[in-house]
């Protein structure tokens, strides 16, 4: 945002911030906060710790040491978040969505780098990985999204390596997980915290994950989510548990070309969505399937059944395959269109990085990162409070929000409004 729109809009940021001050120990240190949510949302080159501290006039140290050692409870903020989201912006058809976002980094000192896969880059590249849950209404005209949770995902080599991570002062309580049981543990915090979700959805790194399924069932969360064409599962309940393969597991994409109950099927015409290129139209087929439960030896199937649905986009020829818990009745189109509503994480992950600089991290330390991740999502969700006034009719109170036209943010633009005593 230029200096104007930043003026226009901080008594509104200094009111929301001032619902976090029990949080924080120290005058000093909550106007440290709001002076680097400021610089994040400032028209900046570069979104990172040193260009904000020097046009905020505060020593680049002084903001290198409150992301990483000053006293102020970044969990707390973190779950008075959720709570606010629950309480002001639940919706009945509010859905979940589970994603990780790769950032690219250069050396080895940034707490989880190595070369890995990066989606920032659509390959392998030496970056650091988050896991990210976010919620939206998903609303078709104005929709509302908030990053509820992000934690960092800590391949095996820096797990195994216990003093590289007391270097970069990583808890010794912060182990290799993968990423769908961070994301379980994120669902159930939220929930904890009175978020509600009509529906989670997620891609197929998660959905290929039988536990991740049966996890999803034991919080009794309502989920659909894409699967890998060589996901397995039985269409119908073996006659005879047995390796053999006309009595084994299925791949979905056998499953949906195969079996009878997809193969007297009829396609059906889905709407999802209106676009700005015209209407989203699928083709499917579903039927009801056992998923394979590998916690005995040979695997079973499930006793429980779940959808099977097979998509195909009529234009480009495209197939998705998709798994879903929800019950006998549930509607089909209400399933697709929460299991589509995964792009809003995809659009959250790109405004984030150049609206509030998400990926602009340059610290050593993991409750750096984790914290500057946490008021990346604060800045972000200020901006999705404050899309009317953002985007809607100029004012006279309000300066306009279109680019160009303004000056860049100086030292007294990005000065704390304090009205507190430490």
């Amino acid at each position: 945002m230029t200096a104007d729109q930043i003026r226009s809009l901080q008594p509104a940021l200094a009111a929301l911030l001032a619902r976090f001050r029990g949080c924080f120990r120290t005058a000093r240190t909550f106007g440290h906060w709001e002076r680097y949510l400021l610089g994040l949302m400032a028209d900046l080159k570069r979104k990172s710790i040193e260009p904000i501290a020097l046009a905020s006039g505060t020593p680049v140290r002084t903001l290198q040491e409150f992301l990483a050692f000053f006293v102020w409870d970044h969990q707390r903020v973190n779950q008075q978040l959720q709570q606010m989201v629950a309480d002001e912006h639940d919706g009945e058809a509010g859905v979940g969505a589970l994603d990780a976002s790769g950032h690219v980094k250069q050396g080895d000192k940034t707490p989880g780098v190595q070369r890995q896969w990066c989606g920032e880059v659509s390959k392998e590249e030496n970056c650091v990985v988050g896991q990210h849950l976010l919620y939206t209404n998903n609303d078709p005209e104005n929709p509302f999204t908030c990053m509820l949770a992000s934690d960092l995902y800590l391949p095996r080599s820096w797990s195994d390596d216990r003093a590289r991570c007391r270097e970069a002062k990583i808890p010794d309580d912060v182990v290799y997980r993968p990423k769908w049981r961070i994301g379980i543990d994120q669902i159930r915090s939220a929930i904890g915290n009175g978020v509600r979700f009509a529906w989670m959805t997620f891609d197929e790194d998660y959905g290929k994950v039988p536990e991740f399924w049966f996890e999803l069932d034991r919080l009794g969360q309502r989920s659909i989510g894409e699967v890998p064409a060589n996901f397995r599962c039985w269409p119908t309940w073996p006659c005879y548990r047995s390796q053999q393969a006309a009595h084994a597991s299925k791949r979905v994409d056998n499953v949906c070309r195969f079996s009878p109950a997809f193969r007297n099927q009829a396609w059906k015409r889905v709407h999802i969505k209106d676009t700005t290129r015209g209407a989203m139209i699928w083709e499917v087929k579903a039927a009801r399937v056992h998923l394979v439960d590998r916690s005995t030896t040979p695997s079973r199937p499930t006793d429980r059944r779940y959808w099977l649905i097979v998509a195909r986009n009529p234009k480009t020829r495209e197939y998705k395959y998709f798994v879903s818990n929800t019950p006998k009745k549930t509607r089909l189109e209400d399933m697709l269109r929460a299991a589509f509503a995964r792009w809003h994480v995809e659009m959250w992950f790109e405004r984030a990085r150049q609206e509030t600089g998400f990926g602009a991290f340059e610290v050593r330390t993991y409750q750096s990162l984790i914290r500057h991740w946490l008021c990346s999502r604060i800045a972000m969700y200020f901006l999705a409070d404050q899309t009317e006034r953002l985007r809607g009719e100029k004012s006279a109170d309000h300066a306009g929000t279109g680019g160009g036209g303004g000056q860049r943010p100086g030292h007294g633009d990005l000065e704390p409004q304090l009205a507190y005593a430490g």
